[in-house]
């Protein structure tokens, strides 16, 4: 799967690159009878009034025919934040191909 990465307010390096792309190809066992058209992901450093150090959100939009699948999280952790936003568009994949299925079988 090709992944479109932006960062903002923050650098990317290889190895977050990297971290991201091995999260998201994770994913592909959950796709195998999915069509993926469009995958984006960002990185930020969120700035705001926060006291107890960096925030990083991450966010994800996965474009599959007739919808977007779309998951952001907010984490004090960076890779964190990139885990979680893996393990719930997993589930969100999962919900997705069970629609489609019933719709199938006209449920």
């Amino acid at each position: 799967m090709e992944i479109k990465i932006k960062s903002s307010k923050l650098e990317m390096t290889e190895a977050i690159e990297g971290y991201i792309q091995e999260k998201m190809d994770m994913l592909d066992k959950y796709l195998s009878q999915v069509k993926v058209l469009n995958c984006d992901f960002e990185i930020e450093k969120a700035v705001g009034s926060q006291h107890k150090g960096d925030i990083f959100r991450a966010e994800a939009n996965l474009e599959v025919p007739g919808e977007i699948l779309r998951v952001e999280k907010t984490e004090p952790d960076m890779y964190k934040a990139i885990d979680k936003v893996k393990d719930h568009l997993a589930e969100m994949i999962k919900k997705y191909k069970e629609k489609k299925i019933d719709r199938r079988r006209g449920q």
